[in-house]
């Protein structure tokens, strides 16, 4: 992870990696959801916008976004390098979609969803990669935050949650499709209401240090033998400190 990538991470808490997918992959992986045929999502039910089970797929193609050589170094410096996957899910929204409020922040002190700083190194708790499928440009929605909101020592005013006509601290977050952001959990962050004719489409990897779970789930056999790496089936293994090897 470049000076420059860690400095704006610490600034900010989180930071886009450009150009991580080429066109060959982003058309690949969109003709996969394309072939789901799912449903649009509901206005008034922000979960009906999620979706998952594509780590199951016969195809690999999202199995490789899960150590992507681009992206392990950064979640290395991150979160360390014994972290694992804790959950994943896949948000599609459509125009007129609405988003959701603020949320998430490491204040008042959240055990999983932190940022510290300590003996010239970053240490974070649960850790998303988000992927962009399609275009998030200005004036389109999608993800939003308050940034350095993850060094803050006061809880979020409540004012300052909603995501409409925000006019506070709040910023969007832009990515070109192929672009991956990776925040903190500790940064108070939203969804915008999407505007743009195209569809979103992220996939969200969310990433814990080896010692801790947010989600309650657990990966079986099945899931860890579809994996073709070991440092794959290393982050699919439950939390614990003891002997734990190294992903990175």
């Amino acid at each position: 992870m470049s000076p420059e990538k860690k400095y704006l991470f610490d600034l900010w808490g989180y930071v886009n990696i450009e150009g991580v997918l080429g066109d060959e992959a982003l058309a690949e992986l969109n003709a996969l959801i394309d072939a789901q045929d799912y449903p649009d999502p509901v206005d008034d039910n922000v979960h009906s916008q999620r979706f998952g089970g594509f780590l199951s797929w016969e195809n690999d193609a999202f199995r490789k976004l899960l150590n992507h050589p681009r992206i392990m170094p950064c979640l290395a410096e991150i979160v360390g390098p014994k972290f694992r996957l804790d959950h994943v899910y896949g948000i599609l929204m459509i125009d007129g979609n609405p988003g959701g409020t603020l949320h998430g922040g490491g204040t008042p002190y959240d055990p999983s969803q932190y940022y510290v700083f300590r003996n010239d190194r970053m240490y974070n708790g649960l850790t998303v990669v988000s992927w962009a499928l399609t275009d998030m440009l200005p004036g389109h929605g999608g993800f939003c935050c308050i940034p350095g909101s993850h060094k803050s020592n006061y809880p979020c005013p409540s004012q300052f949650r909603p995501v409409k006509d925000n006019r506070t601290c709040m910023a969007p977050v832009h990515q070109k499709a192929g672009d991956a952001v990776i925040f903190t959990e500790a940064l108070t962050h939203g969804t915008l209401p999407w505007t743009a004719s195209h569809e979103r489409r992220s996939i969200l990897f969310k990433y814990s240090p080896g010692h801790a779970s947010w989600g309650q789930g657990r990966y079986d056999d099945e899931l860890r033998n579809l994996m073709s790496d070991e440092d794959q089936k290393l982050m699919l293994e439950p939390p614990y400190v003891s002997n734990r090897k190294p992903v990175v």
